[in-house]
């Protein structure tokens, strides 16, 4: 029998997951210091990401600038997955360096993310769809993930709402997963305050000061700190930032909506986080015994609005009545609008500009910068500390780009 949605009255037509983040532990803008060897601009997953890993590794005087409130941005809005499961190779190393330490994140840093390890589950339609996906699991399997081709009927058996007869394979890497993004920006926000790190919330950046080349201060409402070091980490507002400092980022905001089904009775069966990879339809479990829903809705027009609307359930149900039949129909009780931080080959911007010098961003993850973090979070650290890091990030510095901007065509990703 098909689930069917339990109303609950109470539940907004925006819910969002609750304010993690005590005023207690993350104060406002009193005493913002005069000086700072590293200033993050940003309060997301990955600016709290490059603040733990700079203060674990003894930087002093840290201090990370979000203009509203941690997570308020991109973080708090995104459907959580976790994964490694990609097709090539520097990709792949970002995802399964980040899976271990998103796996061993009650250890280290020391907070519980609620990480479901259900694995990602990708659907292939037809036969070209099935040799990108065996190339892809076998450049995966090189590097040590344990992904591999499933048949329609092993599919269905992993997650029921599938109809196997509408795909011809699927592939599934069973250490993929999502967890709450909200949960790991306090986690790592936490613990860089523990380690001697400051955090200032809602203090914008209004502009970077700069002479000769160097990076000099950075201004705010509230006062200029000086400083020798800026980390942009702004995520779809990251193209401003760069601007203030004269290096263009090329990223551009594009909308992305999830839905909720609330409780559904029957419960559903835990399932993987599982994508049709033609249409982009994407659904998992929820924490409410309920499902929830997402698609790239091919007529979204780039720019920064986060109002939650239904139009895009149309193509979502369209695909669902395709992939999985009996989710096509369920009533949607509410959900959410974030934004993605698009590039234009859909690939993360992370390095050091050559003019200013010690202006480094971390930024246009394009959907994938919860699932990074925790490596980039590394990656930053040792940039700014002069180490090499473990994987060459050459390929994703933004003057690859050349100041071309992302498209619409190019901008629909899972």
């Amino acid at each position: 029998m098909a689930p069917t949605s339990v109303p609950r009255p109470e539940q907004a037509d925006l819910p969002e997951q609750a304010d993690v983040l005590a005023p207690a532990d993350l104060p406002g803008t009193a005493a913002l210091p005069e000086q700072a060897d590293v200033v993050i601009i940003g309060g997301g997953v990955i600016g709290a990401s490059i603040a733990f890993h700079l203060a674990e590794a003894g930087v002093r005087r840290v201090l990370l600038l979000e203009r509203d409130r941690p997570a308020s941005g991109s973080s708090g809005k995104p459907i959580g997955g976790v994964r490694a499961q990609f097709s090539d190779p520097l990709n792949i190393r970002l995802g399964r360096r980040s899976l271990d330490a998103w796996h061993s994140f009650a250890r280290r840093p020391g907070a519980d993310i609620g990480l479901e390890s259900v694995g990602y589950l990708f659907l292939l339609g037809d036969d070209t769809e099935l040799a990108t996906f065996t190339e892809g699991v076998e450049t995966q399997n090189a590097l040590g993930l344990p992904s591999r081709i499933l048949t329609p009927r092993e599919a269905a058996e992993l997650c029921p709402y599938v109809d196997p007869r509408s795909i011809v394979a699927a592939a599934y890497s069973p250490t993929d997963g999502y967890a709450l993004p909200k949960a790991a920006v306090t986690g790592y926000l936490r613990a860089a305050r523990r380690l001697g790190a400051t955090v200032r919330t809602r203090c914008p950046v209004t502009a970077i000061d700069t002479a000769d080349g160097a990076l000099q201060a950075v201004r705010t409402p509230y006062g200029t700190v000086r400083t020798p070091t800026v980390i942009c980490c702004a995520g779809a507002w990251s193209a401003a930032v760069g601007a203030m400092a004269g290096v263009d980022l090329p990223v551009t905001p594009l909308r992305r909506q999830i839905a909720l089904t609330g409780p559904l009775r029957p419960a559903p069966p835990r399932i993987p986080f599982t994508l049709d990879f033609a249409s982009t339809l994407y659904f998992h479990n929820d924490t409410a015994d309920g499902l929830l829903l997402g698609l790239s809705d091919p007529d979204q027009q780039p720019g920064f609005g986060r109002r939650f609307t239904r139009e895009w359930l149309r193509p979502f149900r369209t695909a669902a009545a395709r992939r999985a039949p009996e989710i096509a129909d369920l009533p949607v009780t509410g959900g959410w609008a974030g934004l993605y931080e698009m590039t234009p080959d859909r690939n993360a911007l992370i390095g050091e500009a050559a003019q200013p010098g010690r202006f480094l961003y971390a930024t246009g993850f394009s959907g994938h910068g919860f699932l990074q973090a925790p490596a980039v979070g590394e990656i930053i650290r040792d940039l700014c500390l002069g180490r090499e890091p473990f994987l060459d990030i050459a390929p994703l510095t933004a003057a690859r780009f050349g100041g071309r901007t992302a498209t619409r065509r190019e901008a629909h990703i899972i």
